[in-house]
């Protein structure tokens, strides 16, 4: 009998010190973040974004937009290709600015001599953003989509040019030859439009040249010639030769018979990639582009010299007095919606072709709605 109270006894404290022996494990997985972050001495705003942020910047993306927007570590570069004129112009100071770390994105430009260099990286993906004319961003838009519209860059920049005092008036062109370059393009919808609305389609010639210094030599052989050439090369005609002078302003003869509308030649446009993945990037881009038009408008001298060293005017004086008479803007949201397809409208009723044989489909304007 003593021998099982003994056994029970000894079985008795083995299992009392089994359970003084056994502790819980401590899990944090349950915790509440201020109670973990006060354990481990962390900040939890910290190490959250820590946690979220990605580690580099990469200019790859996919065509899957995520679920959250991530947020750079750094400026995201993006690759701006734009032609040579005044759309270029209007990004001098932004890409100086890039350059010195002082935009919120970093931007890598490429200056193009063709709009069709311009449309081929933004197709294949090597721009993720462009500035092209108006009505071929319409048509690339109608053919392969893949990007949007978030700025206008630049309105009119088309200009009569004369020697004398003969043209007053765009009904002044009745019976006179001008001379031009862009058939097919801009330059020849905008003048018929123009002809048209004043009543003398067809009582005006025009003969049309591959290149601006064509137009400016036709000119110079023929003293009744009358030009329509663009800035800058505008002002630099008229450096060459004092006798030139600006007739009529297309912007204003535009508006004049437009209820007000403008004439627009340029737009920036980003790929559908960039847009659904980084909309802050977007924002920011306009933003930077928006400070950098200003600057440019505000200081020409000095925007001047960055345009020369682009390569976009030979000479710092021509770009300078160019400037106030390009129409450098950006005009973004609903404002460039509205303008826009008003522009597009009346090209496409002038002749479809113009834009690609539609009006281009609402996911054209980016509207930051």
């Amino acid at each position: 009998m003593k021998r099982i109270i003994i056994l029970t006894l000894v079985a008795a404290m083995l299992l009392g010190l089994c359970a003084c022996g056994t502790t819980e494990p401590t899990s944090t997985t349950g915790a509440k973040p201020a109670e973990t972050a006060a354990a481990t001495g962390e900040n939890p705003a910290e190490t959250t974004a820590a946690a979220t942020q990605s580690p580099e910047t990469t200019k790859a993306v996919s065509t899957d937009a995520p679920e959250t927007e991530p947020t750079p570590a750094e400026p995201f570069e993006l690759h701006v290709f734009s032609l040579k004129g005044p759309t270029s112009m209007g990004i001098a100071t932004m890409l100086s600015d890039s350059e010195a770390g002082a935009t919120c994105q970093r931007y890598v430009s490429t200056v193009c001599t063709a709009a069709d260099e311009v449309t081929a990286a933004l197709v294949n993906g090597e721009a993720d953003v462009a500035m092209l004319p108006a009505n071929a961003a319409a048509a690339l838009f109608n053919k392969a989509g893949g990007f949007s519209v978030v700025a206008v860059n630049t309105l009119g920049v088309l200009y009569v040019v004369e020697k004398g005092e003969s043209i007053q008036s765009v009904k002044d062109l009745a019976g006179k030859t001008v001379c031009l370059t862009g058939k097919g393009t801009t330059p020849e919808y905008a003048l018929r439009y123009l002809l048209a609305a004043n009543g003398i389609e067809d009582q005006v010639t025009l003969e049309f040249k591959s290149e601006a210094q064509e137009v400016v030599a036709a000119m110079g052989e023929n003293v009744a010639m009358i030009g329509l050439l663009p800035q800058p090369f505008v002002t630099a005609a008229m450096m060459q030769n004092d006798q030139l002078r600006i007739a009529l302003d297309l912007t204003q003869e535009w508006k004049a018979v437009s209820d007000g509308a403008s004439l627009v030649t340029g737009v920036t446009v980003v790929r559908k990639a960039i847009m659904e993945q980084y909309p802050d990037v977007v924002r920011d881009l306009i933003a930077d582009c928006t400070d950098g038009v200003n600057n440019v408008n505000a200081d020409p001298a000095a925007a001047a010299e960055l345009i020369v060293n682009m390569g976009i005017v030979a000479k710092a004086p021509i770009a300078e007095k160019a400037i106030p008479y390009c129409n450098l803007v950006c005009i973004h949201g609903a404002e460039m919606k509205t303008l826009l397809s008003a522009y597009l409208q009346t090209l496409y009723d002038q002749n479809p072709k113009a834009v690609g044989g539609a009006m281009p489909a609402d996911d054209f304007y980016y509207t930051g709605e």
